[in-house]
């Protein structure tokens, strides 16, 4: 009997890099750190988010589309020119890739929400998450995948040359960029499900599984989220725009609160700072994300990455000059950074936070 089995096993491949003074650097460095990790990928999804790269459109938010059927994007665009001031329709730019024979139909709109929509308490911010919310759940076949500000997300079903030569991402140049490679386990492989995922000017890539999607898409779901991607992900996305930018958590605490410190860990705390910990679990304990994982956030203030509590997923570091760089292996680093000047290895749950200079 051959039992000379081989079967080929990998886990998502993640890659992010910012310049904290906000330098510009070309898709093509991105791509080839994300292309280098192919490998942990098996073809079912990948993609890419910039952020600066709509500098003449910088003060409207850019809503990413996709449909599945052409035809609802009337009703889409209906909305949206009554309840904003649309500076520009188009669509996404995309070459012909042979690997890519079929695709959505991709179009982007720059947008402000109208005064007379802001009536009362209701923000901006607000106003386009809950445009997000209605179309992706109540317009069939059409998904925004992403809405935030001088910043975009470009994602789709291939390997991650196919979905950068697609979308041809060496002609954008961006001061962040994250970037990912897919290996869908428990959730389908589709356009709307590669990652990053988004949310205004939050763009999430992660490696791994969220075990407690269950309670945490229950806990969004009571403040109006609507999660409808079919991918744990998403649920990440959510929960950093309600515990950031809804509740007013900082960075270093939301970390805190999607990968708290065990029990055992806290206990063994000083009194102040076991009292804090405990306060932050009893209030957030549906949002902390269980299972393993690794996740880079983008936002419009800089660059995050953190790992699980027990670290069960790849997270490496690296810093050359105002450059901060972050993927699953080193070596995805060091094809565009040859000679870091520091490299290390972020702890569990020890979250690498990057903000502008």
């Amino acid at each position: 009997m051959n039992h000379d089995y081989h079967k080929d096993i990998s886990g998502c491949g993640l890659t992010g890099l910012i310049s904290k003074k906000k330098r510009r650097v070309s898709g093509r460095e991105i791509v080839k750190s994300l292309c280098l990790m192919t490998d942990r990928g098996n073809g079912l999804g990948a993609g890419y988010a910039a952020y600066g790269i709509y500098p003449e459109f910088k003060d409207c938010y850019a809503l990413h589309v996709m449909y599945d059927d052409p035809e609802v994007r009337w009703s889409v665009e209906d909305h949206l020119k009554a309840n904003y001031k649309v500076e520009k329709i188009e669509e996404i730019p995309t070459s012909p890739v042979k690997a890519i024979p079929i695709s959505p139909l991709l179009m982007r709109y720059f947008v402000s929400p109208l005064k007379d929509k802001l009536a009362g308490e209701t923000a901006a911010d607000d106003f386009v998450v809950n445009t997000v919310m209605k179309v992706n759940s109540e317009i069939g076949g059409a998904y925004i995948f992403s809405s935030g500000k001088n910043m975009g997300a470009f994602k789709g079903v291939g390997n991650p040359s196919d979905i950068a030569e697609f979308f041809r991402i060496d002609e954008y140049e961006g001061w962040t960029w994250t970037a990912h490679t897919r290996f869908p386990t428990n959730t389908p492989g589709w356009w709307g499900g590669a990652h990053p995922f988004t949310l205004l000017d939050w763009s999430i890539v992660h490696n791994g599984e969220i075990s407690s999607y269950g309670i945490n898409k229950r806990y969004l779901e009571m403040y109006g989220y609507k999660l409808t991607l079919l991918t744990d992900t998403e649920a990440a996305a959510y929960m950093l725009d309600l515990l950031i930018r809804r509740h007013g958590l900082d960075i270093s605490t939301a970390c805190q609160a999607l990968a708290s410190p065990f029990w055992k860990a806290i206990d063994g705390m000083n009194e102040g700072e076991r009292d804090a910990l405990t306060a932050l679990r009893q209030t957030y304990g549906s949002a902390l994300l269980n299972g393993p994982f690794s996740i880079l956030f983008g936002h419009g203030g800089g660059l995050v990455g953190i790992n699980d509590r027990i670290k069960l997923r790849p997270l490496v570091a690296a810093s050359k000059d105002d450059v901060v760089y972050m993927a699953s292996e080193e070596s995805a680093i060091r094809t565009i950074c040859p000679s870091p000047d520091k490299v290390w290895a972020p702890r569990a749950a020890e979250p690498v936070i990057v903000e502008f200079e």
